[in-house]
């Protein structure tokens, strides 16, 4: 795993070898190993890396045999071994054994159609010097970031935003729109990011840019089924194929140069994986978990039956709230976006217990409540699709009861009826699903300020999605467009960034996802409805395939998504004063006034909602943004700091 940066054109204005180090050495955190640097007359290239296969002689960036191609790359290709067996029968020649190298080939072979074998999570860059073209690329479900800034005549790009800024034409800035979205959506509709002009490269999209200017297109797409398009399959058929294709999946994210671990939190999803990965390795396996102080969060008590169930040499971290406000602010460097929970923080605190332990690699069980319908949203979709058949029914809404145990405000049928009854009947919306989620979620702009307000002018983000959508979902079952949605927007821009890679990587960890293996994603949404949830008991495939083979303890516990503790801003000098009116009105950014009605609010502890603790986290979260990277409170580089890189030099006069 690695961090990546570049420029095209070359830099002109300051020094281009100054400005790469200035870069590099932001996000040197991605690659502690190695770190190189490629500039010509027309580009600078840059990679910082984390070394996993090959891991001597990887470092990049790295050329074919004629020069002629150069690639600095993020990722890890699982197929890679293959791959290079048919490059080489067509008589390409190899100087290392890495990954990097056969993407590099690939491409010379087969230009941008290279892309649809791989089979990875990537953040690709290649250099044509014939041509003079840049190639950028991401994997199918952005597993992996890759950002962009466009110049007038070219582009500057980075596998974080903060390297971005390093360069003497950018500027940070936060876009009044991209907040509205995250205060809606939790995250901002692909390709836009928190900061102005400031874009990721979409998941599962190229970019080809050269001195005519910058192109971007698809290469590939979550699936979406009709009825009479599902598998023809009966559920024990679905099992057999879904045990071959998770056992390879989890195989080939085995390889590397170094131990591989896991985390075990003593839920199905890291314990079907677990058990997986002891079924293909003989070694004793490491894993990792992560409790908490306070018990509404806690699951010590599942992690010690799975830990007891396989034998693992296992690690455990307990997380304090202290914990979370001490740290908040280098979460937040990391993260570059503002969130809603401080579920981030923790996760970063157990990659540090992983880089404590030696280990660079982790797999995990993202992406199988996305896929099979383990999450509480799908379920609540069900139960409000069903109530809106008899919306006068008083017992319909009861069934949601079960599904928020810990909101202490949902006990009574009225207080049910009141907040899960928002466009109840409006069953044919495209992101029914969502509905309720998003206008609770945008509750939160209303602590905006006046001057945000005006310049938003009543901008709402979710007809823009609708209209993005078109007649996408046409046909679609509702399980299908609520994956959809939950896939697109949650999964690739929160989850899979703010709690996977940013926290992860921040700590030089590489996390591997085997149900994301983009055969399993693609053989899954094409699965029949109830072989996901039946009956409002998710994930009705994995734990069908995993009877007997699991304790039932953990088959059949209830359903705990992963939550942690509200900040304490008490806790932390640094939160307070970024919370004094003086600091909010002078980012202004949000109405002092009501900013601090909240604080009070949340310092009291008394009759606090799950949005008012989302507004509080989102507040907070922002200022702590603006201030890092807006007002660039992270202090300048100076020379002395920058890393030392391994220069190429090409065609300069």
């Amino acid at each position: 795993m690695c961090g990546i940066a570049g420029f095209y054109p070359r830099c002109k204005s300051h020094d281009s070898v100054d400005v790469l180090k200035c870069m590099l050495t932001r996000i040197k955190h991605r690659g502690p190993d190695q770190s190189g640097i490629l500039l010509t007359n027309d580009i600078g290239l840059g990679s910082v890396r984390l070394s996993i296969i090959d891991i001597d002689n990887g470092r990049m960036p790295l050329s074919n045999e004629d020069e002629s191609l150069w690639i600095v790359f993020n990722g890890e290709i699982y197929n890679y071994l293959d791959l290079k067996k048919d490059l080489q029968q067509k008589g390409h020649i190899f100087k290392t054994t890495t990954d990097t190298e056969v993407v590099l080939h690939l491409y010379e072979e087969y230009g941008v159609e290279c892309l649809n074998q791989l089979n990875g999570q990537f953040a690709i860059a290649i250099w044509d010097t014939l041509k003079k073209e840049l190639f950028l690329a991401r994997d199918r479900v952005g597993i992996r970031p890759l950002f962009y800034y466009k110049l007038d005549d070219g582009i500057v790009f980075a596998s974080e935003m903060k390297a971005l800024f390093e360069h003497p034409q950018i500027e940070a800035q936060i876009s009044s729109q991209a907040l509205s979205q995250v205060f809606t959506f939790w995250t901002t509709l692909s390709p836009l990011t928190i900061f102005k002009d400031v874009f990721e490269v979409q998941p599962g999209h190229f970019i080809l840019v050269d001195d005519k200017g910058i192109k971007e297109e698809k290469y590939w797409e979550l699936p979406l089924c009709k009825s009479d398009e599902y598998q023809d399959l009966n559920i024990d058929e679905a099992i057999d194929e879904f045990r071959t294709l998770f056992s390879d999946a989890v195989k080939i994210r085995l390889k590397a140069d170094v131990p591989v671990g896991a985390y075990l939190s003593g839920g199905l999803d890291s314990s079907i994986t677990t058990s997986f990965i002891k079924g293909n390795i003989q070694s004793q396996l490491q894993t990792f978990s992560l409790s908490f102080e306070d018990k509404e969060y806690d699951e010590a008590d599942y992690q010690k039956q799975a830990v007891d169930f396989f034998g693992t040499e296992h690690r455990s971290v307990q997380c304090v709230q202290n914990d979370i406000s001490q740290k908040i602010a280098d979460v937040i460097w990391h993260l570059e976006s503002p969130v809603l929970r401080s579920a981030p923080a923790p996760m970063g605190i157990l990659s540090g217990l992983v880089k404590k332990n030696d280990i660079k690699v982790v797999i995990t069980g993202e992406g199988a409540d996305e896929l099979l319908g383990g999450y509480n949203i799908f379920k609540e979709a069900i139960i409000r699709q069903f109530w809106a058949k008899d919306p006068q029914s008083k017992i319909r809404p009861l069934l949601l009861k079960r599904l928020y145990p810990y909101l202490s405000q949902m006990n009574g049928a009225k207080a049910l009826n009141l907040f899960f009854s928002y466009k109840l009947t409006e069953t044919d919306s495209l992101v029914y699903s969502h509905l309720l989620r998003w206008k609770n979620t945008s509750r939160i702009k209303q602590y905006l300020s006046d001057h945000l307000k005006f310049e938003l002018n009543d901008y709402d983000p979710v007809p823009e999605l609708e209209s993005k959508l078109g007649d996408k979902f046409k046909g679609v079952d509702l399980l299908s467009r609520a994956q959809w949605l939950e896939i697109n927007l949650f999964m690739s821009g929160y989850l899979l960034s703010s709690q996977g890679d940013r926290m992860a990587m921040a700590n030089s960890v590489e996390g591997r996802y085997p149900f994301l293996d983009h055969r399993i994603i693609e053989f899954c949404m094409k699965l029949p409805p109830e072989f996901k949830l039946k009956c409002l008991d998710e994930k009705f495939l994995l734990k069908k395939m995993m009877h007997g083979q699991l304790p039932d303890a953990i088959i059949n516990r209830p359903k705990q998504a992963y939550r942690s503790p509200l900040v304490n801003y008490n806790d932390s000098d640094y939160v307070k004063d970024l919370l004094s009116d003086k600091a909010i009105e002078s980012a202004g950014l949000f109405n002092p006034d009501r900013v601090k009605r909240l604080s009070l609010k949340i310092h009291s502890g008394q009759n606090i909602s799950e949005v008012d603790k989302m507004a509080f986290m989102g507040i907070l979260s922002t200022q702590i943004l603006n201030d890092l990277f807006v007002n660039k409170h992270k202090k300048t580089l100076n020379k002395s700091e920058l890393i030392d890189c391994k220069l190429t030099l090409l065609n300069l006069v």
